[in-house]
This record gives C-alpha cells, sequence and structure tokens, in this order.
C-alpha cells in the first residue's frame, strides 16, 4: 500500500523546467520595470540640459529656477575646460 513511484523522471524534468522558466520572467519583467537612468532614445545617459529641458516642458520647474540652472551649468562647464 504505497504511492506508487511518483512523477518519475519525466515529471521532475518538467518540474524543473518549469521553475526555471518561472523565475527567468520574474526576473526579465523586474528588469524591464525597473528603470535604469538611460533616457528611451538610443539608450545613452541623458545629458544635464536634456533633464533639465525636459523638467521645464513638464512644468517641475518656472522659468527663473530654468534659467538659473542654465546658467549653472554653463559656468560649470566653462570651469572645468
Amino acid at each position: 500500500m504505497g504511492y506508487g513511484w511518483g512523477m518519475g523522471m519525466g515529471g521532475w524534468i518538467f518540474m524543473a523546467l518549469f521553475w526555471i522558466v518561472v523565475v527567468g520572467l520574474i526576473v526579465w519583467g523586474v528588469g524591464v520595470l525597473l528603470p535604469r537612468g538611460r533616457s528611451e532614445q538610443g539608450g545613452r545617459p541623458e545629458r544635464p540640459e536634456e533633464i533639465l529641458d525636459r523638467r521645464f516642458a513638464l512644468g517641475e520647474i518656472d522659468v527663473e529656477q530654468y534659467r538659473r540652472a542654465r546658467e549653472d551649468l554653463a559656468a560649470a562647464r566653462s570651469a572645468r575646460r
């Protein structure tokens, strides 16, 4: 009186492959959902000016903050050269 031989070799292989696929899909999904700090155009990092332009276009900063930040970026860039 027992439960037999269990799943057999085919069942174990199928179960292992199933869980590998499930874990792989979870890892892939997390990788797609998390930001990577790169723009969607060409996969290169955004320049500070592009970030500033985007924030201004979205209304996150006003004109005065935009102009001041642009001047600060230009001054910092010229100081590095």
